[in-house]
């Protein structure tokens, strides 16, 4: 009997040795249940020329050559990645929609006597729960933000609050990105379903008696837009915000972005995309200042010339409240456990 998912709970606590994703390999690539292998019934190409004969021919022999397409890549996978697998092994296959596919493949797993089950509804079962969490249900925790301008270390102080017991989720991690136009991180971002299915789980996992931090965002990270109902939130959620020098902000963003500025091609192609809102002088200055490889003056004139303002104005568009601010006299590495030590404290007079 396939396997009803009721809630992403259940999906966080799934006790099987493999989940198995039978669908096509860019379907598996842009969104999949968490921890899910890939092992297509059909790949790209097949699974387009399926269809097309189904649409365009007959679907009496876009089934025939399907399954016979199934059966020829099951025993690759059964050859292949299968091929270890113990007699004890005990494997979740899911498709699209449940059906023909995986049910076919889970047939096969079952009569070499493997515990093989499948999941009712396939991903579409998965997809609509995560919808449903982002978009129609009410945020399990409330939610308080931590603020400050841009190089005050939000992220990294997240993570260390976390580590001190604070729920917090870190959704530029999610999201894989910085969260500014210097942003982009190795690996590139997730799809906008994969960025909303990581975001739904860790809600699930919350605990609803505790308030959850989050870092302040826009409502875009990168490429990828925030639910509305969650951004919403975090605009009037109260906040807590890091204030710091610019000399310790620029000092901290020299090492927090030295994966950036060991690349000079793409630091000056990220620098030239601020064209439209700066001067060409101001361009060039901050050019040269990439190329000599002055990095910390570099931060220094790019948070007062452009990010400051700007951070300013998000603040005032939003109407967010008022944050209870907490000064940093330092940001170097061996200062920041006990300043987030003093957010953490913040909370409970917040």
């Amino acid at each position: 009997m396939p396997l009803t998912l009721s809630s992403l709970r259940q999906v966080l606590e799934l006790d099987f040795d493999d989940i198995i994703d039978v669908r096509a390999p860019a379907e598996w690539a842009e969104d999949r249940l968490p921890g899910a292998i890939s092992l297509p019934v059909l790949d790209d190409e097949e699974r387009a020329r399926v269809g097309t004969i189904y649409k365009q021919e007959s679907p009496f022999r876009a089934r025939k050559i399907g399954a016979a397409l199934v059966a020829k890549n099951a025993a690759k996978h059964l050859e292949g990645p299968l091929a270890d697998k113990p007699g004890g092994w005990r494997p979740l296959v899911y498709f699209w929609r449940g059906g023909q596919r995986s049910g076919s493949f889970a047939s096969i797993l079952s009569q070499i006597g493997w515990r093989v089950e499948t999941v009712a509804g396939g991903y579409k079962t998965y997809r609509t729960l995560v919808v449903h969490a982002l978009y129609d249900d009410p945020l399990p925790s409330r939610v308080i933000v931590l603020d400050g301008n841009t190089g005050t270390a939000k992220t990294a102080l997240l993570g260390l609050m976390a580590g001190q017991g604070v729920q917090v989720i870190d959704l530029e991690g999610l999201a894989n990105h910085r969260g500014s136009l210097f942003g982009a991180r190795a690996g590139g971002q997730p799809s906008q379903k994969a960025f909303e299915g990581r975001l739904a789980l860790a809600l699930a996992g919350l605990d609803p008696a505790r308030p959850v931090v989050v870092e302040a965002e826009s409502s875009k990270i990168g490429s990828l837009s925030l639910p509305p109902r969650l951004w919403r939130a975090m605009v009037a959620a109260p906040r807590i915000a890091v204030a710091a020098s610019l000399d310790e902000r620029a000092a901290y963003l020299t090492r927090a972005y030295a994966d950036l500025t060991a690349d000079a091609a793409e630091l000056a192609a990220v620098i030239d995309r601020l064209r439209p809102m700066h001067s060409a002088e101001r361009i060039e200055g901050w050019l040269k200042l990439a190329a000599e490889g002055a990095f910390q003056p570099l931060a220094h004139d790019l948070m007062a010339r452009h990010y400051d303002a700007r951070y300013i104005k998000q603040r005032s568009l939003t109407g967010a409240p008022e944050p209870v601010t907490v000064e940093a006299h330092s940001l170097a590495p061996e200062a920041l456990p006990a300043l987030a030590s003093r957010l953490a404290a913040e909370l409970d007079r917040i």
